[in-house]
């Protein structure tokens, strides 16, 4: 779809099943990252106004952004498995999730599965420029 290849995952963690998995749209609307569309999937399915018995699971670090949204929503807990040290929230750039300022801090874990995405993110962007 020539979209960067970023997905977001809202799970359960109790029935551990998964309420909305989406990608990036940021073709049609430059806001519509992966993790703002599961939060609105999310919300739109379960007739929630937040998701804090939910989890998150992103292949890239949250932009700032996506990290308020996810604090916003309330969502318990966050996975993402690359870093994004150009524009990540969490652990870079800003470091949203450390301001005193953010509403809720969802606990956070990273790097998993890190170099299968690195290299998918490599070989996207050796596309383009080919």
């Amino acid at each position: 779809m020539g979209e960067l290849p970023v997905s977001a995952i809202i799970v359960d963690p109790v029935t551990k099943k998964v309420v909305s998995a989406c990608t990036n749209h940021t073709k049609k609307n430059p806001i519509l990252h992966a993790e703002i569309n599961a939060i609105l999937k999310a919300l739109k399915l379960t007739n929630l106004e937040r998701l804090d018995k939910f989890d998150i699971y992103c292949s890239l670090e949250p932009c700032p952004m996506c990290t308020s949204a996810i604090s916003i929503s309330r969502i318990r807990r966050v996975y993402f498995c690359l870093e994004d040290k150009k524009s990540g929230g969490f652990i870079n750039g800003p470091k949203l999730i450390y301001s005193k300022n953010l509403h809720h801090k969802p606990k956070f874990y990273y790097g998993f599965k890190e170099n299968v995405f690195l290299n998918l993110m490599k070989n996207f962007f050796k596309k383009k420029r080919n």
